[in-house]
């Protein structure tokens, strides 16, 4: 029995149906200590959902799991042990919230808190936050902690997915198994957490950012049917530099595990997916405009968005009398001074490029010199939210790289870059985007940064600030950006100036061209991002992305799911319910029972493992077909792609096997009688069209090969670099089409291949021939069996299952279509390998032979 969710315990273990109509719209209770459940909701009265109101009428509600909760924690100030919280209204979780809208949907917070609270006050704080802010804590031991999120996310992950590859101790840390450990322990107790306050069936969860990348797993694991949304806010690193990471494969899967995935630019999403195709043989597609991935019958959806800032709070606090003061203060230092202000707002971490930026501004006031004396950089350098050797080294050579400029061109009364180091006030931080002229961004690696956002809607102003500037309301606005391209929001911003970091002089050049550029330009560039991001903001980012998750989650009901796996390995099979392994002793019963019998047998993928360098059948192979043949009322089928040269030498030994080469355009029944073909024997003239082009594209993809048949042509990619071999296919598969659009042929991909082959050959016509046949000899079959692995088997698949109702095959015939794996298809039975798939044909055959009488 599956729940809805762990909170009525006590009816659950007495084996009384849970109260689900009593238990939907009330939060759980929590276990805030290991062991203890407070009774959190045992009083109507006391409960976060006891609102009359919200009985009636269903809101949808969704979970939100981070790192950190939305929340300030700060002890009282009378020394007591209590403690006073406070939404973190800068938290973009928060933000999140805002922009949904309370009225529609319910949030809930599953996070931890800055603060570290003492094991005595863990479940008071635990109720407090539940009933006033439906805040769940994940309560961490200090040292677990420091080992999951200043060890292995801040020094591993972090570094990596930055583009830096640990290559000596002091570049990055090393992969630390300990640590790889502490971050799996801390993702199982958020997955704890989760389950304690989770309606699986209703609710959504969407867990955020590389601190819990693994979650999924977990939470996958518990509830096979959860809806579950992941989105990364750092960039995901290109697969040449993901594939370092030693546990790269358990990463891929956990986030695979996810209903829904969402990253900031199509870059990331594309690496990710490409870290798919090479590490875990996955394929995506894109089906009107939505990108999927096929993952065990489940669809994993792929999000692009870039997030959004929070409209209503920026301009709250525009409309401040602090921001209106500190704006005019600024005014006075600056522009009244003469002095034009540049400004740069980052933190103080080794990827934000706060030294690439102050050489720049020296290079400026080197090459021009006019403007010395006239402009100012404002670096405003936040503290940095990891620690280490690292941070040191970047705060030394800023603050030396400052005196030096400072010295260098520095007159009494004008420093040419200004750094504040200390932590700013949000409105003293609007109040500088109010009054530089341009900002600059020069992170080498960045997720998304907000900061050119933030900056654009606070130089749009109000009407406030602009009698602050003396200026017309209704005048322009305008504004300037110089952004790095290895940022998340570059692509967004089409008007800003994008530079290389890296290139110095580049950068200075950028500086320049947005302090000369007329004003109408300036004009014209912030209208342009004005329209976008005030259009774009929180809300929109978060309804999109729930919008999109509600949609990929509608096909949970109807799956029928279970679990495969172990650890780290785990996922979830989704399949149509109809849709079932075939046990070994149903066929050989309905075997027994029956006294007619069709079997159709694939080759590749089948009997023999597509990954066998050698192909050829063994003599095991032999004797079970030559068994299953023995028997004169069976009639056993071999079909293969493969040509009839090498079929019929590798199946000499079979007198009574038919086989069907070519995916059936050729046939025979048994060893001593002539091929046959299924179709008209065709021209095969198209081929001196079709093999130069093939030829051509062998050459220009190193691991390609081309198979010459009698009356196809087939160019395999299996050995070549699977991205740059699927890209060739595509353009192979068009080419073909188009010079051999009036040719008698079809040209199709396969796995890995494209091949040429006659018009109207598949192998649905050799189980229509074989059906057929038997019925010309009076042979009506009471027991069919088909089994295929790939897309060309199901024509089979096909023809079997839609002759059940017809002439050519016996009423209430025990009939059995099976694939290999667990994936969907027209077939009702699967078997998990070609292991299973000989070991179910030799016990057919085990039945056969104790059958035959001697």
């Amino acid at each position: 029995m599956v729940s809805k969710s762990y909170s009525n315990l006590l009816e659950l273990a007495s084996g009384e149906a849970p109260s689900f109509g009593r238990m939907r719209r009330r939060i759980p209770r929590i276990m805030t200590v290991a062991g203890i459940i407070s009774d959190l909701d045992d009083d109507p009265a006391d409960s976060v959902c006891s609102d009359p109101s919200s009985s009636s009428v269903q809101r949808d509600r969704i979970i939100i799991v981070a790192n950190q909760l939305p929340i300030r924690a700060q002890r009282k100030s009378d020394n007591s042990k209590g403690w006073i919280f406070s939404w973190d209204e800068n938290s973009l979780l928060l933000q999140l919230k805002d922009g949904l809208g309370d009225d529609d949907i319910e949030v809930i917070y599953v996070g931890c808190l800055k603060e570290e609270i003492h094991v005595n006050e863990q479940d008071e704080v635990s109720q407090i936050l539940l009933d006033t802010f439906k805040c769940v804590p994940t309560f961490l031991p200090p040292d677990l902690f420091s080992r999951y999120y200043h060890g292995f996310c801040k020094q591993q992950l972090w570094p990596l997915f930055h583009y830096m590859l640990p290559l000596s101790p002091d570049l990055g840390g090393r992969f630390n198994r300990s640590l790889w450990q502490a971050y799996v322990s801390v993702n199982k107790i958020f997955a704890d957490r989760i389950m304690e306050v989770i309606n699986p069936e209703d609710d959504f969860v969407w867990v955020h950012d590389y601190h819990l990348m693994v979650l999924p797993t977990f939470l996958r694991k518990r509830f096979n049917r959860v809806k579950l949304g992941f989105f990364l806010h750092s960039p995901f690193p290109s697969s040449e530099i993901y594939k370092t990471l030693p546990i790269r494969e358990e990463i891929l899967r956990a986030l695979l595990n996810s209903d829904l995935i969402g990253f900031h630019t199509f870059d990331y999403a594309r690496h990710f997916l490409s870290c798919c195709s090479r590490m875990l043989g996955l394929t995506y597609e894109s089906k009107r405009g939505y990108i999927g991935l096929e993952y065990y019958g489940r669809t994993v959806s792929i999000k692009i968005l870039p997030v959004g800032i929070h409209m209503g709070q920026l301009q709250s606090v525009l409309s401040l009398p602090g921001t209106e003061a500190k704006v005019s203060e600024l005014i006075k230092q600056f522009h009244d001074q003469g002095k034009v202000m540049l400004l740069g707002v980052d933190d103080m971490d080794i990827f934000k490029g706060i030294s690439l930026k102050l050489l720049a501004m020296e290079q400026l006031l080197i090459q021009h010199p006019e403007w010395q004396g006239k402009v100012v950089l404002v670096q405003i350098a936040n503290p940095a939210r990891g620690r280490g050797k690292d941070v040191k080294e970047v705060q030394a050579e800023t603050y030396s790289t400052v005196e030096r400029i400072n010295q260098t061109f520095g007159k009494p009364g004008y420093d040419p870059v200004v750094l504040i180091d200390e932590p700013l006030k949000f409105y003293e931080r609007i109040a500088y985007y109010v009054v530089a002229e341009c900002c600059l961004v020069t992170a080498v690696r960045d997720g998304m940064n907000l900061i050119p956002y933030e900056y654009i809607i606070s130089r749009q102003g109000n009407e406030k600030l602009d009698k602050v500037f003396g200026s017309e309301p209704s005048s322009p606005k305008k504004s300037m950006l110089v952004v790095s391209e290895f940022i998340g929001c570059s692509p967004s911003l089409s008007g800003a100036i994008r530079v290389n970091p890296w290139n110095i002089d580049a950068v200075s050049d950028a500086m320049d061209s947005a302090l000369e550029m007329a004003d109408q330009e300036k004009q014209l560039r912030h209208e342009k991002h004005y329209r976008y991001v005030s259009t774009h903001d929180v809300g929109y980012w978060a309804r999109s992305f729930l919008q999109d998750l509600e949609r990929t989650c509608r096909e949970h009901v109807r799956q029928r799911c279970w679990g495969i796996g172990f650890g780290l390995s785990f996922r979830v099979v989704a399949l149509d319910p109809n849709f079932k392994k075939l046990s070994m002793e149903h066929i050989v019963s309905a075997y027994k029972r029956t006294t007619t019998r069709a079997i159709l047998l694939d080759y590749d993928g089948t009997l023999m493992p597509q990954a066998s360098i050698d192909k050829s059948p063994n003599s095991k192979t032999i004797d079970i077909l030559n068994s299953l043949c023995r028997d004169k009322n069976n009639m056993v089928f071999l079909v293969s792609a493969k040509s009839r040269k090498t079929l019929a030498e590798w199946f000499s030994p079979c007198e009574n096997l038919g086989i069907a080469a070519e995916h059936g355009y050729f046939f025979r029944l048994r060893r001593d009688e002539e091929w046959e073909t299924c179709i008209p024997v065709a021209d095969c003239g198209w081929k001196q069209i079709a093999e130069p082009v093939m030829k051509l594209y062998a050459e220009t993809t190193d691991g390609s090969t081309i198979e010459d048949k009698e009356t196809a042509l087939v160019w395999s990619y299996e050995d070549a670099d699977p991205d740059f071999g699927s890209c060739q296919a595509k353009e192979l598969l068009d080419h073909l089409e188009s010079v051999l659009a009036n040719e008698p042929v079809t040209v199709k991909s396969g796995q890995n291949l494209v091949e040429v082959k006659p018009q109207g050959v598949n192998k649905g016509l050799v189980a229509k021939r074989l059906l057929s046949t038997m019925q010309e000899r009076e042979m009506l079959p009471d027991f069919v069996v088909c089994v295929g692995d790939d897309r060309s088997d199901e024509d089979m698949f096909e023809v079997i299952i839609s002759s059940m109702a017809g002439p050519s095959i016996a009423p209430r015939a025990e009939v059995f279509a099976c694939t290999v794996g667990r994936k969907p298809s027209k077939a009702k039975y699967y078997l998990d390998d070609t292991v299973e798939i000989v070991r179910l044909i030799q016990g057919l055959a085990c039945v056969a032979d104790q059958m035959v009488p001697v």
